[in-house]
């Protein structure tokens, strides 16, 4: 049987460049075939512009198929594929939209063989690829290692992966962003050769392999194979392109090779990335490696007031390693930026909690319309509290909530354990972070410590496990001793200094093994510790902690919205978004910037990315905090310094108001 379908008349692509952009955009969209770097500022139609680029070659004859836009989510090249088909009515599938590791996969299911890589190959996620790398350590005896500098498998994951991203050698990548572990060099470089050599063996590749097969399909194959490769395409185009790691921005090089139709669209002042092997010299480099090349700039902001891009213009301008840029915009003018000292870091909380009250309260503003940025998850803590306490509903976009994450709920189990001997949850969950103390050993004694009936001192039951283990677990169960003389020793001290034993005794150093971002943990237990310093005793800290654990804070009064909340988020987190009011907490110096960002100008200008990226999230109201002492749980207060990237913008004309802060009685 046939059916006949009545097909509608073609509708012919009308492109109103005129219309739907401004004259930065158009210059972009119209320009000629060739290597070509767009520095799009915050907040000035950067997507809009990329596709309608995509548009105008689809228009001009350019068939889909050969066309590649590298993303850096699938999510991001759908939308902007949906968008191209909808202003030329053309099936836009063919295209080979996506990110970097999504196209590498279709191309190296066609071609993949010509760098050893069989067409049926299977891909890893990150976590199969830990796995992997797990049951190499066991195979070679890695994981009972009695040194306890050995890092686990996740870890190992990051340094490789960072080695083929940046293409530098491993070990190069050990010394420079995993130094404790120098002294394994030999052996992890070792570990990484068997890793390849396994996964060959399998016939998978991780995401890595996916990007290293693509760029050795157009450099190293072959010239009459490579020319097949690359004579599929006629246009190249990357979004986000200061996002784009060398082993990337080499792939973008080569695919445009032969015809010479690369545009790159991305904002070096945005470039904060370099931690996971991001490298903003590409985009600066983009004429030394292309002189035939065009470099334009788009500059109107559709997103803030003048008063917000005054001072956003004026801290990036002290980057010295950019494409300089000023951007402008034609919103009527606002009020200009506020910058507070308050005394402390819970009266940098007490002020949002405050004031994101009285912008919903009285001038109506939802709370998803509002966000409190930070440079350090970590920075978030008293305001989690203080919102949790006022019963502000809020969400955590970077990451879990404070006292939920893990590496804060291993240390306040050893204290739930000292406090409460009953609590066998405690037992077994502190118990399993010691090498060589599996889950059922960790049961066994757990029960046996938690049991009232036969109460067993601790050191008493630690020794005897200690007798009776495998050398591993005997020597976990040993220092395990040792901490708990010191803890019981230090009962009268209060919970900070009990927090700061566990750390130091033990727990940084399970971090630097077991977490890629120990450093961002550790950050996040020193100020565990400080906001424990607060309470005489371990009973006083654990009674808060469950308190604020059911104040789930879900309404700010009645017919509230359950799905409006405060956005809690680490800049890094917020990078692409917007919001109408925004408070940047912890602009102090030592926090914002870190000290060891200020060891290098490299370094030091990343940081000042990172202020001017969350500066330009806000489209009407800024707010910018700091606190003026900082309570050390291990030494005195401190009294902070402001910035220095709110130091280097204090001069005439102001580009920020000053609030002093007046205390009321409660």
């Amino acid at each position: 049987m046939k059916y006949v379908l009545k097909s509608s008349p073609r509708r012919t692509p009308r492109l109103d460049f005129a219309a739907d952009l401004n004259a930065e955009q158009r210059a972009v969209v119209e320009a000629d075939p060739q290597p070509l770097l767009v520095v799009a500022g915050a907040g000035t139609g950067k997507t809009r512009t990329l596709t309608y680029r995509v548009a105008r070659l689809i228009a001009s004859g350019c068939p889909p198929s050969r066309i590649v836009l590298a993303t850096f989510t699938n999510r991001a090249a759908r939308e902007m594929i949906a968008r191209v088909q909808k202003l030329v009515a053309m099936d836009m599938r063919p295209c080979a939209a996506g990110t970097f590791h999504h196209v590498g996969n279709r191309l190296l299911r066609q071609y993949g063989e010509l760098v050893g890589i069989a067409p049926n190959f299977g891909i890893l996620d990150p976590e199969d690829c830990r796995d992997l790398l797990g049951s190499l350590l066991a195979e070679l005896g890695l994981d009972k290692l009695r040194s306890r500098r050995f890092p686990a498998a996740k870890v190992i994951f990051s340094m490789v992966s960072l080695a083929t991203g940046t293409k530098r050698p491993l070990e190069d990548v050990i010394r420079q962003r995993f130094d404790k572990f120098v002294d394994q060099t030999p052996t992890l470089v070792d570990l990484a050769r068997r890793y390849e050599a396994r996964k060959r063996k399998l016939n998978v590749v991780d995401f890595d392999d996916l990007l290293r097969g693509w760029h050795q399909l157009v450099t190293e194959t072959p010239v009459h194979r490579r020319e097949e490769v690359l004579g599929r395409f006629d246009h190249v185009l990357v979004d986000e392109y200061q996002d784009t790691n060398r082993l990337q921005g080499a792939i973008a090089d080569a695919m445009a090779e032969t015809h010479r139709s690369l545009t790159c669209v991305g904002d070096d002042a945005q470039s904060i990335y370099d931690f996971r092997g991001a490298d903003v010299s590409q985009m600066l480099a983009f004429r030394e490696r292309h002189p035939d090349g065009q470099v334009l700039s788009l500059t109107q902001n559709y997103r803030s007031t003048p008063e917000i891009l005054a001072l956003a213009n004026r801290s990036i301008a002290h980057n010295q390693e950019q494409h300089p840029k000023a951007l402008r915009t034609t919103r009527r003018a606002g009020p200009r930026p506020a910058l507070l000292a308050l005394r402390d870091v819970y009266q940098q909380a007490e002020f949002v909690a405050q004031r994101v009250l009285e912008l919903h309260h009285e001038h109506g503003t939802a709370l998803r319309e509002m966000v409190a940025l930070y440079r350090s998850h970590a920075h978030s803590l008293e305001l989690q509290v203080e919102l949790t306490r006022r019963n502000i509903p809020f969400v955590v976009r970077s990451g879990t909530r404070f006292f939920e994450q893990a590496h804060i709920k291993d240390v306040i189990a050893f204290l739930r354990a000292r406090n409460n001997p009953r609590d066998e949850l405690a037992w077994s969950r502190m118990l399993q972070l010691w090498p060589g103390v599996g889950t059922q050993t960790a049961a066994r004694l757990a029960q046996r410590l938690s049991d009232d009936a036969h109460p067993v001192p601790a050191r008493n039951a630690f020794a005897e496990t200690a007798r009776s283990g495998q050398p591993r677990a005997r020597e976990s169960m040993q220092r395990l001793s040792t901490l708990w003389a010191a803890l019981e020793a230090a009962a009268g001290a209060g919970p900070a200094e009990e927090i700061r034993l566990i750390i130091e005794t033990h727990y940084a150093e399970y971090a630097d093994r077991n977490f890629p971002n120990a450093p961002a943990r550790r950050e996040d237990l020193d100020n565990l510790a400080r906001f424990a310093a607060r309470y005489e005793s371990g009973t006083a800290l654990l009674s808060e902690l469950a308190l604020l654990e059911g104040m789930v804070g879900q309404t700010v009064g009645p017919g509230a919205d359950p799905d409006d909340k405060l956005v809690l988020s680490t800049i890094h987190q917020a990078k692409g978004l917007e919001w109408p009011q925004c408070f940047v907490l912890w602009l102090a110096n030592g926090k914002f910037p870190t000290p060891r960002s200020q060891r290098t100008t490299k370094d030091m200008e990343e940081e000042r990315r990172l202020f001017y990226v969350a500066a330009t999230r806000a489209a009407d109201e800024l707010y910018l905090c700091y606190p003026t002492l900082d309570d050390a749980h291990d030494g005195p207060v401190r009294l902070m310094r402001p910035s220095p990237f709110l130091a280097e913008i204090d001069h005439p004309p102001d580009v920020f108001e000053r609030w002093e802060i007046e205390e009321t009685p409660p």
